[in-house]
């Protein structure tokens, strides 16, 4: 078959197109959770007013086969009474999610697997989070969404200045 249309003018000539960007998940999974309620263990005194504290860690994985990732968001949650201080929960959850990514260039893989995998692993994780803590004697926390871009940099500024330090 020609690649000249039927007219016989021949075929425009387009510049040699970007690799197309695809990316899928393969698989989502709790890799490790911990549920500690102190409030029904210890008891606490007084008015309980939680006061929650969220830190999140991420972490890519390269796979034997190619084009293959794991994305893992690590979530420490704390849960303390606000006028004592006293500890009412603890959730600690590693989420990893299986992508397969195609396209992206070298240079961009790791900003990609941080800021779009979390991104697209996110509700799901939340919907644990809030089945965890409704299911463990709380009312369900509900994260509020995490802008893994504003992440991603601080992590970057973080790493900058731990060089300096350590070059001091």
């Amino acid at each position: 078959m020609s690649d000249t249309p039927e007219n016989g003018a021949a075929a425009p000539q387009t510049p040699a197109a970007a690799p197309q960007v695809s990316s899928r998940v393969l698989a989502q999974y709790i890799r490790d959770m911990s549920f500690e309620n102190i409030l029904a263990q210890k008891g606490v005194t007084g008015d309980a007013q939680p006061e929650i504290q969220v830190q999140v860690n991420l972490d890519a994985r390269k796979r034997k086969p190619d084009d293959q990732y794991e994305v893992i968001t690590k979530l420490n949650i704390t849960s303390k009474t606000k006028e004592k201080g006293e500890p009412l929960f603890v959730l600690e959850l590693e989420y990893a999610g299986v992508f397969e990514v195609k396209g992206v260039p070298e240079e961009q893989m790791h900003p990609y697997l941080l800021i779009e995998c979390p991104r697209i692993t996110f509700p799901f994780l939340r919907r644990i989070v809030s089945d965890i803590t409704r299911d463990g004697g709380f009312p369900p926390l509900n994260l509020e969404t995490i802008d893994f871009l504003a992440l991603y940099r601080s992590e970057l500024a973080r790493r900058v200045e731990a060089e300096k330090a350590k070059a001091n």
